[in-house]
């Protein structure tokens, strides 16, 4: 590998960064030409990834682009156990055969960035069921019961008298052994992983290995605004979202974070999103750099073409007071159906309650009327419209 210039090295450390750990350390590695070999851990415990899955994809392609080595490990052993992080509750448990089934979509997703082919795919129950009780003893030394309960989401679970497990205690110890297998010069992850990255570097000294260097990049808002993007929360985008539903959803974001969006989730230059960042601090309508969010990430995971007609048809449904060109069709072996389990059967709504939620706040129109009785029962006779929120259409008749 050829010597990387400042500049670039300034600026993949930058951009969507968080923290660095040790930075000058890294930034002297970068510079020398080494080829690094770049950890990123995945316990596959989805079906599917989202947008802000994919902030530390998009950070790994530009280590990537500078020729290291990345490696992708799968957690098909860890994955079993769950990560105990950001969860007041343990995580329920995942067979192997899952956990394995579900990294092969991955894969498959993150080529949208990575050069696959190019990737160092690992999966660690290779080392880690391998480990005897002695090992497993030896792993433990590295640690003491006060560090774990350090974390934030041990403190939590002991104020509300929430159980915690000793095998959640091993989680950053086998994350950390991780590194260990893999001689890691470099392990990236979302600021939630972070004790677990610094658990890698701990379990490498014990081990006589150079402690790895540490990314951290920011976790992503869902559509919410508040709470990270995730499926539980139902705030998500996930990649192989239809174009017009990716171009909704990210027109649904709030606008302050309309330049976080562009920063973690786009190619976008950053001197072009300084622009932006100036119009809307000139009074630019939030609408017009919203539309421009929402092209570039279709864009990234369709095509221009598709980031085109997402953008005619939102402006059709939404400012025109149109329905989109292509509605889904669905037929009820039923004359008749409650309006509530309509929408959940049909995938419109996550669960009951939050189909009844968005009948009670208005958000549910039949023929383009709106419903607010939750008991409402639609009669299939003829040819129904349902609408669910501002996306969401769907003819529904009977037999």
């Amino acid at each position: 590998m050829s010597k990387i210039n400042k500049a670039a090295i300034n600026d993949l450390l930058s951009r969507g960064v968080v923290d660095t750990v040790v930075k000058n350390d890294l930034m002297e590695k970068l510079k020398s030409g080494r080829k690094l070999r770049i950890k990123l851990g995945i316990d596959p415990s989805g079906k599917d990834l989202h947008i802000g899955h994919m902030v530390v994809i998009k950070k790994l392609k530009e280590f990537q682009d500078m020729g290291h080595q990345i490696i992708l490990l799968f957690g098909n052993f860890t994955g079993q156990i769950g990560d105990p992080t950001g969860k007041i509750e343990a995580r329920a448990a995942k067979s192997k055969q899952e956990l394995e089934k579900n990294a092969e979509k991955y894969l498959d997703q993150v080529k949208i960035f990575l050069d696959i082919d190019k990737i160092e795919v690992r999966w660690n129950a290779d080392w880690l069921e391998k480990l005897n009780f002695a090992d497993v003893i030896r792993l433990a030394s590295c640690f003491t019961v006060a560090q774990m309960m350090e974390r934030d989401m041990f403190q939590d679970r002991v104020k509300k008298n929430i159980p915690i497990s000793m095998h959640e205690f091993m989680y950053p110890l086998m994350q950390g052994y991780d590194s260990v297998a893999l001689k890691a010069d470099l392990e990236l992850g979302g600021t939630d992983q972070t004790f677990n990255l610094l658990a890698g570097r701990v379990i490498q000294k014990a081990y006589g290995q150079a402690p790895q260097d540490i990314l951290t990049v920011p976790i992503l808002e869902g559509l919410d605004g508040v709470k990270k993007m995730g499926k539980s929360e139902n705030n998500y985008i996930a990649v192989d979202d239809e174009p017009k539903d990716m171009f909704g959803k990210v027109m649904s974001i709030p606008d302050n974070l309309i330049l976080k969006y562009f920063e973690l989730a786009t190619n976008i230059d950053t001197e072009e999103i300084k622009k932006y960042k100036k119009a809307l601090k000139e009074g630019e309508n939030p609408m017009k750099i919203k539309k421009l969010l929402g092209k570039e990430i279709v864009k990234i995971y369709h095509s221009e073409q598709a980031s085109h007609n997402a953008e005619i048809e939102f402006t059709n449904v939404f400012s025109k007071n149109e329905l989109p060109e292509d509605i889904e069709e669905t037929t009820i072996d039923a004359k008749a159906i409650n309006l509530v389990e309509l929408i959940v059967n049909e995938k419109m709504a996550p669960s009951k309650s939050e189909a009844r939620r968005l009948i009670e706040q208005g958000g549910v129109k039949i023929d383009q009327e709106k419903i607010t009785d939750v008991n409402h029962t639609l009669d299939l006779h003829n040819e129904k419209l349902l609408q669910v929120g501002k996306r969401k259409f769907l003819k529904v008749k009977g037999t």
